[in-house]
C-alpha cells in the first residue's frame, strides 16, 4: 500500500509558520478547525520536536487524543504519552505509520524541508493567514531543493483566509 504524504501548514502571506519566539497566536480558529479535521481524519501526525513542544501546550491539542503522533528529532526525545512516538528521520517516521493510508506532516520548517528534499510529499495544503510577519520561521528551512507543483484546488476557509491545495509533481 502506497502511503499518501500530505504536508499541511498555516502560513503568513510571506511564508512564515511561527514568529521567532515560536508564537503562533496569529493563527485563526477557522484554520485550526480545518487543520484539526485533516489530522483527525488521517488519524496521525508527524511533527518536529519544536512544533511538538508548541502544539502540546495548546488547549485544542486535546482534540488529538486518539491521533498517533510521531516526533522527528535527531536525539532521543521525551514524549507526553505512549501514543506519541519518536523517529530520527522522515523515512523512519513514515515506517512507524506504515498502517495508515494517509499521513499528515505539519512542521516545523526544518522537518518540512527534509520531507520535500527527500521527495516524500505527495500533496500540500497551505492555509494563508491575513498577516505579514517580518521575522520568523519559514515554511521550508535551509535545504537545497526545487519541486514543481500542480494546483488542484483552492477555497476560502474564512472571510480573510484561503487554502491552496497542491499536488507535488514527481
Amino acid at each position: 500500500m502506497k502511503q499518501k504524504v500530505i504536508l499541511y501548514m498555516a502560513i503568513s502571506l510571506n511564508g512564515i509558520i511561527a514568529k521567532s519566539n515560536d508564537d503562533t497566536g496569529w493563527i485563526s480558529k477557522e484554520e485550526w478547525d480545518s487543520y484539526s479535521l485533516a489530522v483527525r481524519t488521517a488519524g496521525n501526525l508527524i511533527v518536529g520536536h519544536r512544533t511538538y513542544n508548541i502544539l502540546t501546550k495548546q488547549p485544542e491539542f486535546s482534540e488529538f487524543k486518539d491521533v498517533k503522533l510521531v516526533v522527528v528529532a535527531e536525539e532521543n526525545f521525551q514524549t507526553l504519552t505512549s501514543n506519541h512516538l519518536v523517529a530520527h528521520s522522515p523515512k523512519e517516521a513514515l515506517e512507524l505509520l506504515k498502517d495508515f493510508k494517509e499521513v499528515v506532516v505539519a512542521g516545523g520548517g526544518a522537518l518540512n524541508a527534509s520531507f520535500i528534499e527527500e521527495n516524500l510529499v505527495d500533496e500540500i495544503f497551505i492555509d494563508i493567514e491575513p498577516i505579514i510577519i517580518g521575522k520568523g520561521i519559514p515554511i521550508f528551512r535551509d535545504k537545497d531543493f526545487e519541486r514543481n507543483l500542480k494546483l488542484v484546488g483552492q477555497k476560502k476557509i474564512s472571510e480573510n483566509e484561503i487554502q491552496l491545495h497542491y499536488e507535488v509533481l514527481k
